[in-house]
């Protein structure tokens, strides 16, 4: 099987991270993200981070081919709405497939003026007022043109208000007001049989214009919308669209865009992965999509990665209230462990547990995961059985990690303090220029 050589440009936008969760673990995939040499989480989470100018610097182009043809990229995923123009624009001096929408549909869906003249006669757009003179009444929404999602947005109650948004926002239009929920669906289209795939999420909270909370939910008009917005724009592969309710319950067009969002993940963990979908779509392979049934709802908040200088080669690791707490297995222990058996370090068990250590172990389905088991009599120390300065414990008992620490000049972790180790870069040292 070949594996795709993909690049995701720029890789640390929101859009950038849902493609690496999707396609990170998938066989089909080498994944490389890119984009500009500042602090961002793409870096984290990409096995390889390269470099590149914004596409507003002159050596865009010629750096973005040059690494396509060292790393011998297959695609490229735009994450980000202006790439998606500038990349569409230049397709033809780029030597990789750029999987998103045909250009026109690109530079039409920037622009939400232009989607709405585009579309005006397929779906129900919002009605725009030309100008500050011309609007009925109040209240109204202030919006930027070539903005997305809900960044941007003011909503205004009277003429100063007005006044005062026209004057900020950039590329002002001024639209109705539609007072009812807003919804995005997910679509997916194969060129030739069309919408394969278009399934509604509401977005019930938003932060800095991307939905945060967001719950599945069938919304029996949004094939056919799909259908005529997708035959409309001739969109391909992975795109979405947004919705809004006016007043009399009609459902209004909000935006299009032909890329991934970031909260398609709604819906990838139900079986639609998008992205690579959009490959197979891109190779014309024969395409079936099957998802699990039922609701999601999924909430995201900021998650946290690390990037720390601890090094170590052996892993002790206590049994009760640490590995064992509440009678229960603690997850996060032995995600830990396993991180180390991949990374072929070693595991000892230190444990003064009390009765049949075997069966415990056994109970609890965790027989086999150690390299050396010590069961300690009541009055010996933990100490003792660590000789090796290459070397961490985790336990829960401060006075254990104390001494352990004092005695073997070993750094010492409690359960709270190994997200440090479980959520570390995985990949950080393997950035390249």
């Amino acid at each position: 099987m070949k594996r795709r050589n993909v690049l995701v440009f720029p890789a640390g936008t929101e859009i950038g991270l849902e493609i690496c969760k999707a396609l990170l673990h998938c066989k089909e995939v080498r994944l490389f993200g890119a984009g500009q040499d500042i602090s961002n989480h793409g870096r984290f989470a990409y096995p390889e981070y390269h470099t590149l100018p914004s596409i507003y610097e002159p050596d865009w182009l010629p750096r973005l081919v040059s690494l396509c043809n060292r790393l011998a990229i297959d695609y490229i995923f735009p994450a980000y709405d202006d790439v998606i123009v500038a990349l569409s624009r230049e397709r033809k001096h780029i030597p990789a497939a750029v999987l998103t929408a045909p250009e026109q549909a690109c530079v039409v869906t920037r622009s939400k003026s232009a989607t709405y003249r585009r579309l005006a006669g397929v779906v129900r757009v919002p009605r725009i007022y030309p100008d500050v003179h011309q609007v009925p009444g109040f209240p109204l929404l202030v919006k930027p043109d070539r903005g997305q999602g809900s960044f941007g947005i003011r909503r205004v109650d009277n003429l100063d208000a007005l006044l005062e948004a026209v004057a900020t926002v950039p590329e002002p239009l001024l639209c109705e007001f539609l007072p009812g929920e807003e919804y995005t669906v997910d679509c997916f289209s194969d060129r030739e049989r069309g919408v394969l795939f278009a399934g509604a999420r509401k977005r019930l909270r938003t932060r800095n214009g991307i939905s945060v909370n967001t719950a599945t939910e069938v919304l029996p008009e949004a094939l056919g919308l799909a259908e005529n917005i997708g035959r409309e724009l001739a969109l391909r592969g992975a795109w979405f669209f947004q919705l809004k309710r006016a007043a009399n319950g009609d459902l209004v067009l909000l935006e299009v865009a032909p890329r991934i969002a970031g909260s398609m993940a709604a819906h990838r963990v139900m079986g639609i992965n998008f992205p690579l979908l959009s490959i197979f779509e891109y190779e014309r392979l024969p395409l079936r999509i099957r998802y699990n049934p039922g609701a999601i709802v999924m909430d995201r908040a900021l998650c946290n990665r690390y990037d720390h200088p601890v090094r170590f080669r052996i892993l002790y690791v206590d049994l009760d209230d640490t590995l064992l707490l509440n009678g229960q297995v603690n997850s996060g222990v032995v995600k830990l462990i396993f991180q180390c058996i991949n990374q072929r370090k070693s595991i000892t068990l230190l444990t003064r547990h009390n009765g049949d250590l075997a069966h415990t172990l056994a109970h609890h389905r965790l027989a086999g995961l150690f390299d050396r088991i010590v069961h300690l009599a009541a009055h010996e120390s933990k100490s003792k059985y660590v000789t090796e300065p290459d070397a961490i414990l985790v336990d829960d008992s401060f006075a254990e990690r104390m001494e352990v620490a004092d005695r073997c000049g070993i750094l010492t972790f409690d359960c709270s303090m190994i997200e440090l180790l479980t959520e570390q870069s995985e990949f950080l040292n393997k950035v390249e220029p």
